[in-house]
């Protein structure tokens, strides 16, 4: 069904409900993994232009995402990583493009109302600007708790 999914991270707790589930849909579709963070920080979306040196949040994020592909693999899941600048739902539709994505796996905030309005939302622009499926998972701000 599914042959590569792209996962927008943004390395907060909130992933850990995305991969969760695109770790058994993965699994039961045999597809590969494209993890994207797209920072979009002054520097981050400067950084090429100005010529500036990575900043010690793009190296941190850029950690964070060797990280969790390197757990993801460990687990016998394909996965590539990818570090993105700029505005998050362009960059995120881009790649899901570029990279020949067929499904797009994103944590969503559960902001409602004012909240959406004061900070938008990437998972709704990308979802009516995409033309692939977008599948959203409600995360949370605390990470999620160990099973006893």
């Amino acid at each position: 069904m599914y042959k590569r999914i792209l996962v927008p991270l943004e390395n907060t707790p909130y992933d850990a409900a995305i991969l969760g589930h695109v770790r058994q849909l993965a699994r039961a579709t045999g597809a590969s993994l494209l993890l994207i963070h797209v920072a979009d920080g002054w520097a981050a979306r400067n950084m090429a232009q100005l010529e500036l040196r990575e900043s010690e949040e793009l190296r941190a994020d850029r950690d964070y995402l060797k990280r969790t592909a390197d757990d993801l693999e460990r687990e016998g899941y394909k996965v590539d990583a990818l570090l993105a600048g700029g505005d998050p739902v362009r960059e995120i539709i881009d790649a899901a493009t570029r990279e020949h994505c067929d499904l797009i796996a994103m944590s969503t905030h559960g902001h409602r109302f004012l909240k959406d309005v004061l900070f938008g939302s990437v998972a709704e622009s990308v979802r009516h600007r995409c033309t692939i499926p977008v599948l959203l998972v409600r995360g949370s701000a605390s990470p999620p708790t160990p099973p006893a």
